[in-house]
């Protein structure tokens, strides 16, 4: 059992159906629970007592959809479009990473969710090639003190092929306790042939969620949605990755089935998947969760996540009333909101509402505390939710509590051995760069687009093209 901990007088975030703010108040752990909220709680003998005053108290961020195993790559295609990722991740060069690799970018991918408060996060494992890259994305997972989900996935072949492998279900089975949890990842080309159908159904045999880049132009679009529809392959468990340029009617069906989209705001607004899709989806009551997508182009954090969003969605809004001659007065898309869908909103995504994403006695103690004595920013604290969105980053996150335990403290996370991290990237990124050559690695930061079909269709599996982003 770990040490009793006590957060002091801080204003509590609590993220209920309310928005409560409790201020100046004190949330203890005892194990891995929130054991009591209140003002001068009386706690146990020997309890670890931190100072929250003058902070927020929050839930644990959760990211429903992070590459991260390319954060080796930190910022390297920071100038790209959505083609140009293709190009080198799914034609090009994604191929040429190894195990190690895979490992390095994992590895520095936990550390900095842990340290932006980002407690849970889903690794959208694609760039597993073979069991032995996944096993080595597992292990660094497993080094760093979060909860972190493996959404497997491989984009270099056919979801039905590496589905079908016994090594998969071999891997399933001998990791299963590394990790949070499994979920299968694929894209739906939208192929009248579904050549997707197998992958779904050994998803369903494993009893598996499955989450898919679903609305993003130039890749996937309503056909996909309709044929998931169609064949029974949408439930409450899907989670759908973008889901910008979709009809009215992929959003009924979604909807309709309980499904939620991860919105990665900063990605969509910058590389092209489509508009930012909150807009449509509260028109459709479709539950939102957050998620940075990768930091080969920006950030791996869920503060930008939400001032982009709340960004984006405002500057929609404003749009449309001044084409129509007309003035917004009330916001429709408020800080409570943004902050709810990067805590509870992800929980609620992973099925996981009932114990994580909010801050509430009997749940899980994971905790972020936003505190900076040493900066201007922090004070004064007059809207709490708006001050989450709009004036904290990672450098305010002050403490840090995944399932009870303390992983950050004064701003220094507790038993990550950076320095190690850093070699181990370093080794990774000399490996790529002397792989490509100089020229192909300083060409790959604005790579040219090949004559395929990738403007169609970005996967190698199949040769079907939709021609969609040619006939709008």
């Amino acid at each position: 059992m770990s040490q009793p901990v006590v957060l002091r007088g801080g204003t509590v975030i609590t993220v209920d159906d309310a928005h409560t703010v409790l201020e100046g108040h004190d949330v203890l752990v005892v194990d891995d629970r929130i054991a009591a909220i209140g003002v001068d709680l009386e706690v146990p003998a020997g309890t670890d007592e931190i100072d929250a005053r003058g902070g927020i108290v929050m839930p644990g961020m959760v990211d429903t959809h992070r590459h991260m195993w390319q954060t080796a790559m930190r910022g390297y295609g920071a100038d790209w479009t959505l083609t140009q990722y293709f190009v080198w991740y799914y034609l090009d060069w994604g191929r040429r990473f190894r195990p190690q690799d895979v490992h390095a970018g994992n590895l520095l991918a936990a550390i900095e969710a842990i340290d932006a408060g980002v407690t849970t996060c889903v690794d959208w494992s694609h760039g597993l090639q073979t069991t032995e890259h996944a096993d080595a994305a597992v292990d660094a997972l497993a080094a760093v003190p979060g909860r972190f989900l493996l959404a497997y996935g491989n984009i270099q072949d056919a979801p039905a092929n590496w589905t079908a492998t016994p090594e998969l279900r071999d891997f399933l089975t001998r990791r299963r306790g590394d990790v949070e949890g499994f979920q299968l990842a694929f894209d739906v080309t939208g192929d009248p042939a579904f050549p997707e159908r197998p992958a779904f159904e050994v998803a369903r045999d494993l009893g598996l969620p499955v989450t898919t880049h679903a609305g993003v132009w130039g890749a996937t679009n309503d056909d996909g949605i309709r044929l998931m529809h169609e064949n029974g392959f949408m439930g409450p468990e899907s989670i759908y990755v973008h889901a910008a340029t979709l009809s009215a009617d992929s959003y009924h069906r979604i909807a309709a089935t309980g499904g939620s989209v991860s919105a990665s705001t900063e990605s969509e607004q910058s590389a092209g998947q489509g508009y930012p899709p909150t807009w449509v989806l509260r028109s459709h009551d479709i539950p939102v969760s957050l998620s940075m997508d990768t930091s080969v182009w920006w950030s791996g954090d869920l503060f930008s996540a939400m001032r982009t969003t709340l960004g984006a969605d405002r500057s929609r809004e404003h749009l449309e009333a001044h084409a129509k001659g007309e003035t917004v007065t009330h916001a429709s898309l408020r800080a409570e909101h943004v902050v709810d869908m990067a805590t509870r909103g992800g929980a609620r995504a992973l099925g996981r509402e009932d114990d994580l994403g909010s801050v509430a006695v009997g749940k899980k103690a994971d905790l972020v505390l936003i505190r900076n004595e040493h900066s201007p920013v922090s004070f004064p604290l007059l809207h709490p939710h708006g001050h989450v969105a709009f004036q904290a980053q990672r450098g305010d996150v002050e403490a840090v509590l995944v399932d009870g335990r303390v992983v950050k403290r004064d701003h220094r996370l507790v038993g990550v051995d950076l320095a190690a991290a850093r070699r181990t990237v370093e080794q990774s990124v000399e490996h790529l760069r002397s792989e490509l050559g100089e020229d192909a690695w300083r060409q790959g930061m604005n790579p040219d687009i090949p004559e395929t079909k990738v403007l169609d269709n970005p996967y190698t599996y199949t040769d079907y093209r939709s021609a969609s982003t040619h006939g709008a």
